[in-house]
């Protein structure tokens, strides 16, 4: 499909460079939408694939993945999506399927990522499973389990030291010098297009009705973003009558998106929820306007809070990483500041498995 860049608008062949000449990054031009109103998707053998008909890609790399379990949460008073659950154990499967299916598309044969753990991870696999070859960037402090399932792959493991934004720029300077797919899950349309199905899966599981409010961890916002555009294709398809509102939660210390929105960065640095330490989101203002539009918020976690409510979530038996923690310690800021209130029905994504070590 045709790509757009969303800020100054030029418009790109399918097969164009990973980002706009003015630096903005690049999604498809047009949203598909089934023809009917009348909700009706295919088999959930088919996983996430099922939502076909909303989804600017065809399948051609997929390990069955996506309708992960959406349960009741009554200590939190929420539902859980359990976004771990899926063959790389995070959300990010959902995005790799679809951007190795592009890739595949388009005819590559070597992809590159950049990542704290999870979407490197996820890019490697399924590039695996395609017979692509995967180099994936990473911090050079990220957690050995993760690392080492990404090298068992038969990736190129590339370990950065400094911060994770010195990845981005050590992977996006390989990419610039080579004629690799850059496979990001901060820049490829296709990854997002992916992330979207989770927001189809929450009202399909719901009987085709929105949350009033999405709660997920915020760094790149790839499934915050996804999640806003899930619910609005299924809006215009007229499959739900609304989009909940969306709320983020940052890491403290490294929280952007609340320091755009005028609120408390926090203080010291949470190193607890290194998958969201994204200081230069990529997406910043199509965060904001997703924000913008659903009347949402986005507030900072510290460390403590982060690593109380990991406990939490364990002895309840949720078995999350630290960052998935950031979510549900965010709902106790959320109801003190009156987004959120008793009576609301909420979801929060719970989006990566602390079983990687």
């Amino acid at each position: 499909m045709t790509l757009v860049c969303r800020d100054c608008g030029r418009e790109y062949p399918a097969d164009s460079p990973w980002r706009c000449t003015c630096g903005y990054p690049l999604d498809f031009a047009e949203q598909p939408l089934p023809d009917s109103d009348t909700p009706a998707i295919g088999s959930r053998d088919d996983g996430l694939w099922a939502f076909a008909d909303f989804l600017p890609v065809e399948r051609r790399v997929s390990f069955g993945e996506g309708w992960t379990p959406l349960v009741d949460a009554p200590e939190w008073d929420v539902q859980f999506k359990l976004e771990s659950l899926f063959p790389t154990a995070s959300f990010k499967d959902r995005g790799a399927t679809a951007t190795i299916s592009r890739a595949v598309e388009l005819g590559v044969d070597r992809v590159v990522e950049d990542s704290s753990g999870n979407a490197g991870l996820a890019i490697a696999t399924y590039a695996a499973r395609a017979g692509i070859d995967a180099e994936i960037f990473v911090p050079a402090d990220a957690k050995p389990g993760k690392l080492n399932a990404i090298e068992r792959t038969g990736a190129t493991l590339r370990k950065i030291e400094g911060s994770r934004q010195d990845v981005t720029d050590a992977c996006v300077e390989a990419v610039n010098k080579s004629d690799a797919y850059y496979a990001s899950h901060a820049w490829d349309p296709a990854f997002f297009a992916g992330t979207a199905t989770a927001a189809m899966e929450v009202a399909a599981q719901r009987d085709w009705t929105a949350p009033d409010a999405f709660v997920t961890p915020l760094g790149h916002g790839t499934l915050f973003l996804g999640a806003y555009r899930g619910f609005r294709a299924l809006q215009k398809a007229g499959w739900i009558d609304s989009i909940p509102t969306l709320l983020g939660a940052q890491a403290a210390g490294v929280a952007p998106v609340v320091e755009a929105l005028g609120g408390d960065p926090g203080g010291s640095r949470n190193d607890a929820a290194d998958g969201i330490q994204i200081s230069e989101p990529v997406r910043m203002k199509q965060i904001l306007d997703a924000i913008e539009a659903t009347d949402g918020d986005a507030v900072a976690v510290s460390t403590a809070a982060t690593q109380r409510e990991h406990d939490r979530l364990a002895r309840a038996g949720f078995h999350v990483e630290p960052t998935c923690a950031t979510a549900t310690a965010a709902l106790r800021q959320f109801r003190e500041r009156g987004v959120i209130d008793d009576t609301d029905d909420v979801v929060v994504a719970l989006t990566g498995s602390g079983l990687k070590g």
